[in-house]
């Protein structure tokens, strides 16, 4: 397989909209045709509409949003840097809806959480998340506070139970996360070669830019990390997966695209350095990068491993 075979034939990068200030977080809402993002320093969450291109300012006032997911049912699960929680948006899909987040979780224990920056939604409802500490260190993107477990993990949230349990520990700044299309792999980037506290870093600490992967034991466990790719220049933030395992990921020269055995098929080249991206559009084919100031977009011929997943699930009953 080539990058060629998972872009469109006529496929161009074109620029969405721009102005933003750093442009992360991207869901696509399939039931109202938009995608929303986060514009972080500016502490806004945005809405672009594929139909007719309009920019809507969501919330002016959003306390450091940043990574979300669309869950199972419509809704919006998102991170709040400013929060240092996740949090639902249950209204997403509903266009009458007024944007009211709810808190899902936001301690550990008696620990508050650092500052949760991706997010993903397993098939069998649970909630996973990763809580680097950027939001707290970095005062563009969030508030100054301390880490109160002590480390940056991965956690697993229950909704039903309300528990919440690391599963990753070992990754220096875990930030952008996705499952295989079959969930029995977990994959985790480590963005601490910007490290939270860039004034005063602990020279003691990692510094590394790769992908990792875990195996996901019993639904619930990951083991056996390994590091899958390490990407340059740059580092790896936010990425997808598509249908077929492929990881998408930012980087600082555009997205890099990847085999689930972590070769290389290609970049596609972005003027700004990316954050994340996400698949989106009518057909689900049309993939969203956010990069710095501005919204990017390109046809493909790859669709969402979840989407693909929840559509066979459909099928099937």
């Amino acid at each position: 397989m080539t990058l060629d075979a998972l872009l469109a034939p006529d496929a161009q990068l074109e620029k969405v909209a721009s102005g933003f200030t750093w442009c992360e977080g991207p869901a696509w809402i399939p039931a109202r045709g938009v995608l929303r993002f986060s514009d972080i320093p500016g502490n806004r969450v945005v809405e672009i509409a594929e139909a007719d291109g309009a920019v809507v300012e969501v919330s002016t006032d959003a306390e450091f949003t940043n990574g979300r997911i669309l869950a199972a049912d419509g809704a919006v699960i998102e991170c709040s840097h400013g929060r240092r929680a996740v949090q639902i948006d249950r209204g997403a899909s509903d266009p009458e809806a007024p944007y009211a987040p709810e808190v899902l979780v936001d301690r550990f224990g008696q620990a508050r959480l650092n500052s949760p920056n991706d997010v993903v939604e397993k098939s069998d409802g649970t909630i996973w998340f990763t809580d680097p500490a950027y939001g707290i260190k970095r005062p563009v993107e969030g508030h100054a506070g301390e880490e109160e477990y002590g480390d940056r993990y991965v956690f697993r949230f229950d909704p039903a139970d309300g528990s919440l349990t690391p599963v990753v520990i070992d990754v220096e700044a875990p930030n952008g996360l996705a499952f295989s299309p079959d969930e029995s792999v977990l994959y985790i980037s480590d963005s601490s070669l910007s490290p939270a506290d860039a004034e005063h870093p602990n020279p003691d600490r990692p510094r590394g830019h790769e992908i990792h992967a875990y195996d996901v034991v019993e639904g619930r466990h990951a083991k056996n990390g390994r590091t899958l790719v390490e990407v340059d220049p740059g580092l790896p933030d936010g990425f997808r997966v598509d249908a077929d395992g492929n990881l998408w990921s930012s980087s600082e020269s555009g997205i890099q695209v990847f085999t689930p055995d972590g070769e290389k098929l290609g970049e596609i080249p972005v003027p700004e350095k990316v954050a994340n991206c996400c698949f989106g559009g009518a057909d689900g084919r049309t993939l969203y990068i956010c990069a710095s100031t501005s919204i990017y977009r390109i046809r493909t011929t790859a669709r969402d491993a979840v989407e693909a997943r929840v559509e066979g699930a459909g099928a099937g009953r």
